[in-house]
């Protein structure tokens, strides 16, 4: 047994005793090159039952299908095929996909085809962003919408028809090279940028190797000297993502969904001392018409007189004390002691931070 593999197996036993207390490096970072790609194509689906499209571009893309299995139709006729949709197919390449490996692929109308229940797709190169052919899809859809419409128009649609799934529905044909086996170093790309975490997961990965083994470039990658045989990379990638590393604290944040009224308030946020009023005004309009009427055999016709009320309420403002607020509980309560509603609580932390009171990066998403 080599010493390298000794040290490989002295660190698999150090990694099983530890005590689970952070996360995980696997659940942290991402290894460099070991990613997905995006994979797309366009084809027919055929077998609908009425549903297709009338797009021009299906008619043409049949018309060339037809030629290539050497039927000619005649110039000026419209198939005008009720059965058949135009549609794109897009697929997700996993890292380290070998040929003759299935994937789920997903099919979308792209015409105003109104279900593709039933349908089956046709052959289908997927390419990808190089234009090469990774893929190739075909098989019958997975529909989970449904739709249905009366004589008079009216309709109902549950989900959405007009997409599909075809589970192992595509083979790969081609692999894309990994730079994986490459080089004598491994690359670790945090998914959460911090220069805290980074110096963490090299003092964690150099504490079980040895010193120099790790060190970072930046807040976001760290390299590790790896061996170059691929199965002894694998069993030290292996040791490595099942390291305990405790990240950093996030910086101090609100973030406000400005559509929902949705806000979330981060651990690390503080106020400094301010003082908040708030009051609420409400705006009542009430609608009373009144229907007038001629006098008797005066001729005239009958008439509706708008009456409108207009009613203004303004509740009396109070003024509290927010803060100072170290903790996330004492934010809490402050804002729940103004009593706002969410919508008035964005505008009161927007005021908040322009006033220098709130110690956080102010988000609205």
């Amino acid at each position: 047994m080599t010493i390298r593999r000794c040290v490989i197996l002295s660190l698999m036993l150090a990694v099983l005793a530890a005590p689970v207390m952070a996360d995980r490096l696997k659940d942290l970072a991402r290894i460099k090159g070991v990613r997905n790609n995006q994979l797309v194509g366009y084809g027919l689906v055929v077998g609908l039952d009425g549903t297709g499209d009338k797009a021009p571009f299906t008619n043409q893309t049949f018309r060339n299908m037809m030629n290539q299995f050497g039927i000619t139709l005649p110039d000026g006729v419209n198939p005008n095929l009720a059965n058949v949709a135009a549609v794109t197919v897009s697929a997700t390449l996993p890292p380290f996909a070998k040929t003759g490996q299935e994937m789920d692929i997903t099919v979308s109308s792209i015409g105003n085809a109104d279900s593709l229940r039933g349908g089956t797709l046709l052959m289908t190169p997927l390419k990808g962003a190089d234009g090469n052919v990774y893929a190739m899809a075909q098989g019958s859809l997975v529909v989970g919408g449904f739709g249905a419409q009366g004589q008079d128009g009216s309709r109902i649609t549950v989900n959405v028809p007009s997409v599909g799934r075809i589970p192992n529905g595509a083979t790969i044909e081609r692999e894309v090279a990994s730079p994986f086996t490459r080089g004598d170093t491994i690359t670790f790309n945090l998914m959460r940028p911090d220069f805290t975490t980074a110096r963490r997961v090299v003092e964690v990965i150099n504490e079980y190797l040895g010193p120099d083994m790790a060190y970072a470039h930046d807040a976001t990658a760290i390299s590790v000297r790896a061996p170059r045989d691929p199965s002894q990379r694998v069993s030290f990638l292996s040791i490595l993502e099942n390291l305990e590393v405790d990240p950093a604290e996030d910086a101090a944040k609100v973030v406000i969904n400005s559509r929902t009224g949705t806000i979330v308030v981060g651990q690390n946020v503080k106020v400094s001392p301010a003082a908040v009023t708030h009051g609420n005004l409400t705006v009542t309009i009430q609608e009373n018409p009144e229907v007038q009427q001629p006098n008797p055999f005066a001729g005239g016709t009958t008439a509706v007189e708008p009456d409108t009320q207009i009613a203004i309420t303004e509740d009396p403002a109070r003024m509290f004390k927010f803060g100072p607020a170290v903790t996330l509980n004492q934010i809490v309560q402050a804002v729940n002691q103004v009593g706002a509603a969410p919508g008035d609580v964005m505008a009161v932390l927007e005021a908040l931070k322009q006033a220098g009171a709130l110690r956080a990066e102010l988000i609205v998403i």
